[in-house]
């Protein structure tokens, strides 16, 4: 589910921004700081929509960046357990399928594929024996959130 939510927080705006006018600094710097952000609370963070209040700013001596308090509100994708999904699958494993479902990509296990015995081909199609059903790359399908992990990919 897609949510509109609210942060508060400081923001480091770079000296490099400070001949930009000050809002515009600060909104930059926060698509930076949140860019790819995924936490428990806020799911994966889309983008920064707009800034609510800035307050006064300060600097801290040996940095040379300015610290702004700021509340934003952020766009975030949050899915939820037993929440029904729309996604094309992006991958086909011999364990199962891997589903583009927007910002994030989800794994169906072979056996949640479909109601039959399910057989994995060289030419990477998942087939179902009886109903003669298959899954590719590429195809469109629904899937049921059954469990979520917000495990950072790029920090193991």
């Amino acid at each position: 589910m897609f949510y509109e939510v609210e942060v508060r927080g400081h923001v480091r705006v770079h000296p490099t921004l400070f001949n930009e006018d000050t809002e515009v600094s600060i909104l930059k710097s926060l698509n930076e700081q949140y860019n790819g952000f995924i936490s428990n609370e806020l799911g994966v963070v889309i983008g920064v929509v707009g800034i609510k209040e800035v307050h006064e700013g300060i600097i801290i001596p040996g940095d040379g960046a300015a610290y702004y308090d700021t509340i934003c509100t952020v766009l975030t994708f949050k899915p939820e357990i037993q929440e029904i999904v729309l996604g094309k699958v992006s991958d086909i494993t011999d364990f199962g399928a891997f589903i583009n479902i927007g910002p994030i990509d989800g794994m169906i296990h072979v056996s949640q594929t479909m109601d039959d015995f399910v057989s994995f081909s060289k030419s990477n199609i998942l087939t179902g024996k009886d109903s003669k059903k298959s899954l590719k790359v590429g195809d469109n399908c629904r899937a049921r959130i059954i469990a979520v992990s917000y495990k950072d990919i790029s920090n193991p």
